[in-house]
C-alpha cells in the first residue's frame, strides 16, 4: 500500500507543524479507502497520494494538500463534509466539497449532470482556484491510469478531458499540465494515430538530430558574440499539436517542418528584443509569422517572442524568446504564485488576469439560465484563440476570436452593453455587429433608455455577452408576460360578470395551491398562452361560489409597442385603424391579425382560439406596413417615390424591387412605418398623383401563402 514517504521527500517547503496536519490527513484518508481499490487493482489510496504528489510539485499550501488526500472521501466513503471541517477546518472541508461531485443529485440526463458538475465546479473555482488545481490534478492522474478502465469509458472521459479540463489548464497558464492531458487525450480518442505519429517522431528525431544540433549552436553561437548571456535549448512540439497542425492545414508529417523549436531564456525584457534582432540577422525572418506577447500578454498571463525563421537547408525553424520569470509563469501559469514565492510584477499580473476571468464565470452565473447554457457559454472562453483591442484611453482588452462590437461593449462593462446603440471601430460609425480586428480602437456610445436587441443574441460570442443578452430577454418577457396575463385574466373575469379587484388574497392562495404555482407564475403562463385566461377566472370565481352566469362582452386595448408578449404578425402587419383580431400562442403570447388576414380565415370559427383586441386611441408609435407599386421604369422614379414618402412624414425600412422582365413597367415593393391607418392613405394618395405611378396597393397576404404563414405568424395548430 502506498505510504505517505511517497511524496515526503517533496514536502520540504513545508513548516513542520503544517506537515503533521498533512501526515494527519493521509491517516484519515487511508482509513476511510480502507479495503476500496483501483480498477487496475491498486489500494485506492494510491490516487489521492498521487494527486497530492503533483500539487507538492507546484509547492501548494498545505489546506491543498489535506484536500488533495481528502477529495473523493465524501464522495466515496461514510466520512462526512462536517467530520473534515471538525478535524482539519472548514476551508479544507469548502476545498474538499468544491471537487466533489454530485452523485446524490438526480438529473433528466448525463448532459445536465456533467454540466451542472462542471459549473458547480467552476464556481467553486472562483471563490478559491485552489479548486481547479486539485481538480486539473486529479483529473491528470485518471488519465495517466486510464489504460485499466473498459473501452467506451476511457473514450468519454477523453472527450471530456480534451473539450474541458485541457482548455481550462491552458486558460489558466499551466502549459505543461495542458499538453500532457492533451496527449493523452490523443492517446486515448485515436490510438492508431498516435501510434503511427509517435514512431514518425522518433524516427525524424534521429534524422534531424544533426540539423537541429547546428541551429542551436549557431544561435547560441551570435547571442555569445553579442555578449548576451542567454540560455539556448530545442524544444520538440508535443504529439496531439503537431497532429492538429496536420488536420487543419491538410499537411502529411513529411511536410511539418517545425516539429523541433528553440527556446531563449535571457535576463530581462529589452534582452529579448535585441536577442531577436540578432537571430533576425542570423536567418530569415518569414514575413507574418512575429508575435509579441510580451507588449500584450495573453489573457493567462504568457509572455514571450515568437519569431518563425528561414534555418537551414530552407527549413522553417520556431523560436520562442522569454525572460526566466516569463519561462516559470509560461510553464506554472497561476500555480507560479505558490511555486515562486515572489512579488515579482509579471507574477501578480497573472494572478490579476486570472482573478478577472474568475470573477466573470460568476457574471455569466447571474444571468441565469441553466446548467447546459452556462456550460454553453463559458466554452467560448476557455480556448485561447484571441484578438486584442483598444479602448478610447489606450488600454487592451482580449476577445474571443470573432468577437463583434457588442462584446467590446459588454467586455467593457454589463452596463455599456446593455446601454449601447452604436460603436465607432477607429473613428468611423460601424454597425453593431462589426468583427473586431487586431489592433482596433473601439469606442461604444451609449443612451440610458437602450436596450439590448434580441437579433444579437444570433452574433455575439463571448460568453458574458451572451449570457448577459440571454438574461435580459428572460427577464423583459417574464415581465412582460405577466403584465399581459393580467389583463387577459381580468378581460375573463368580466367576461363572466364579475368585478377583478373584488377577487381576494384568500382565493389567489387556494388557486396557487390547487395548481402548485404562484400567483406571478400563473398569470405568466396565462400570458405565453400556457394556460387558458378563462379556466383561472372560473377557478377564482369558484372559490368565492360567485360564479354568474350572465357573461360580459370585453376588449383587450392593444398598444403595438407591448414587447415580446405582444406581436404584431408579420404576414398583414396591422396598424392602427385596422380592424384587428388576436390568436394566442403557447410560449409566444398575443399575436395580433387583421380581420380580413387570409392566413386565419380558417380558424375565424372558433371562437376559443381567438380574442377580441381593438387598438388603444392616441397612439404616436409608428408601425411597419407593406405596399406594392407598379411604375414606369425610367430613370429617378425611386428618388421621386422616396421624396414624396418623406414629405408626408413616413420612412422607408425597406425596398424590393420585382425580377426585371423587359417590358416598360416596374413592381416595386415598400416596407414604409406609419402612424395610423389614415396617414397610410395620405401617403398613398400622394403617391397615386405622380404620373409615373400606375397602380398602388396595399399588401395582403395572398391565399396560396397563407398556411405557410399562419404557421410562421403564430397561429394555434
Amino acid at each position: 500500500m502506498p505510504g505517505f514517504e511517497e511524496i515526503e521527500s517533496g514536502l520540504g517547503y513545508l513548516k513542520p507543524a503544517d506537515l503533521v496536519q498533512v501526515r494527519a490527513a493521509y491517516e484519515f484518508s487511508r482509513a476511510a479507502h480502507s479495503g476500496q481499490f483501483r480498477m487496475s487493482g491498486e489500494a485506492y489510496i494510491s490516487h489521492p497520494v498521487a494527486v497530492a504528489g503533483i500539487l507538492a510539485r507546484w509547492h501548494l499550501d498545505p489546506q491543498a494538500l489535506m484536500a488533495a488526500l481528502l477529495h473523493d472521501v465524501v464522495e466515496d466513503t461514510p466520512a462526512t463534509k462536517e467530520e473534515i471541517s471538525d478535524q482539519f477546518g472548514k476551508a479544507v472541508a469548502d476545498l474538499v466539497d468544491g471537487v466533489s461531485k454530485l452523485d446524490k443529485i438526480e438529473f433528466q440526463t448525463e448532459v445536465h449532470a456533467q454540466a451542472e458538475n462542471f459549473r458547480k465546479m467552476l464556481l467553486a473555482m472562483a471563490r478559491d482556484v485552489r479548486v481547479i488545481l486539485i481538480k486539473l490534478a486529479d483529473r491528470l492522474h485518471n488519465m495517466r491510469t486510464l489504460d485499466a478502465m473498459p473501452a467506451e469509458k476511457r473514450r468519454r472521459i477523453a472527450q471530456e478531458t480534451i473539450d474541458i479540463y485541457a482548455p481550462i489548464a491552458n486558460r489558466l497558464g499551466l502549459n505543461s499540465l495542458y499538453q500532457e492531458l492533451d496527449d493523452l487525450c490523443f492517446h486515448h480518442l485515436y490510438p492508431n494515430r498516435y501510434r503511427v505519429l509517435a514512431q514518425a517522431v522518433k524516427a525524424a528525431r534521429g534524422n534531424r538530430k544533426e540539423v537541429v544540433e547546428k541551429v542551436r549552436e549557431a544561435i547560441a553561437h551570435k547571442l555569445s558574440e553579442a555578449h548576451l548571456p542567454a540560455i539556448v535549448g530545442g524544444r520538440e512540439k508535443h504529439l496531439y499539436s503537431i497532429y492538429r497542425k496536420m488536420q487543419e492545414k491538410s499537411l502529411a508529417f513529411s511536410e511539418v517542418f517545425d516539429i523541433y523549436g528553440f527556446r531563449v531564456l535571457v535576463n530581462d525584457i529589452p534582452s529579448c528584443y535585441l536577442a531577436m534582432g540578432y537571430l533576425h540577422g542570423l536567418y530569415k525572418p518569414i514575413p507574418g509569422k512575429f508575435k509579441d506577447y510580451i507588449a500584450i500578454p495573453k489573457a493567462n498571463g504568457y509572455q514571450s517572442l515568437h519569431t518563425t525563421l528561414f534555418g537551414p537547408f530552407g527549413t522553417p525553424i520556431e523560436i520562442q524568446i522569454r525572460t526566466h520569470e516569463m519561462h516559470k509563469i509560461a510553464e506554472a501559469g497561476v500555480a507560479s504564485h505558490w511555486l515562486y514565492k515572489s512579488s515579482d510584477a509579471e507574477i501578480n499580473e497573472v494572478q490579476q488576469r486570472t482573478h478577472q476571468w474568475l470573477q466573470s464565470l460568476l457574471e455569466i452565473q447571474e444571468g441565469g439560465g441553466d446548467s447546459a447554457e452556462f456550460l454553453e457559454h463559458i466554452k467560448v472562453d476557455l480556448f485561447p484563440d484571441e484578438v486584442y483591442v483598444f479602448t478610447p484611453k489606450g488600454k487592451i482588452l482580449s476577445l474571443p476570436r470573432g468577437a463583434t462590437a457588442v462584446d467590446f461593449a459588454y467586455a467593457v462593462h454589463t452596463d455599456v452593453g446593455n446601454h449601447c446603440t452604436a460603436v465607432k471601430v477607429n473613428g468611423e460609425l460601424m454597425p453593431m455587429r462589426t468583427v473586431l480586428r487586431n489592433g482596433d480602437q473601439v469606442e461604444v456610445v451609449t443612451a440610458p433608455n437602450a436596450r439590448p436587441n434580441p437579433a444579437w443574441v444570433n452574433f455575439v460570442v463571448s460568453g458574458k455577452a451572451r449570457a448577459h443578452i440571454r438574461h435580459y430577454l428572460r427577464t423583459m418577457h417574464a415581465d412582460e408576460s405577466v403584465r399581459l396575463g393580467e389583463r387577459l385574466l381580468e378581460q375573463a373575469i368580466r367576461a363572466l360578470g364579475a368585478d377583478p379587484a373584488a377577487i381576494k388574497p384568500a382565493c389567489w392562495d387556494r388557486v396557487a395551491r390547487e395548481t402548485g404555482k404562484s400567483r406571478e407564475e400563473i398569470l405568466t403562463d396565462i400570458g405565453l398562452g400556457k394556460r387558458l385566461n378563462i379556466v383561472v377566472a372560473r377557478q377564482l370565481l369558484m372559490q368565492e361560489h360567485q360564479l354568474p352566469t350572465q357573461r360580459h362582452h370585453s376588449v383587450i386595448a392593444i398598444r403595438g409597442s407591448e414587447g415580446v408578449a405582444v406581436q404584431l404578425a408579420k404576414c398583414c402587419r396591422p396598424i392602427p385603424g385596422d380592424p384587428i383580431i388576436a390568436f394566442i400562442k403557447s410560449d409566444q403570447g398575443l399575436i395580433i391579425h387583421t380581420h380580413d388576414c387570409a392566413a386565419i380565415k380558417h380558424y375565424r370559427d372558433d371562437p376559443d382560439k381567438w380574442l377580441d383586441v381593438e387598438w388603444e386611441p392616441g397612439l404616436s408609435k409608428m408601425f411597419d406596413v407593406n405596399i406594392k407599386l407598379i411604375v414606369l421604369n425610367q430613370r429617378g422614379v425611386l428618388a421621386k417615390l422616396a421624396a414624396v414618402i418623406a414629405d408626408e412624414g413616413s420612412n422607408i425600412d425597406n425596398v424590393s424591387m420585382a425580377e426585371e422582365d423587359g417590358s416598360q413597367y416596374t413592381t416595386l415593393y415598400f416596407t414604409l412605418q406609419v402612424e395610423q391607418r389614415m396617414h397610410l392613405a395620405r401617403i398613398m394618395r400622394a403617391l397615386r398623383r405622380l404620373p409615373e405611378v400606375v397602380r398602388i396597393t396595399r399588401v395582403k397576404q395572398r391565399n396560396r401563402e397563407a398556411s405557410a404563414a399562419g404557421e410562421q405568424n403564430g397561429l394555434p395548430a
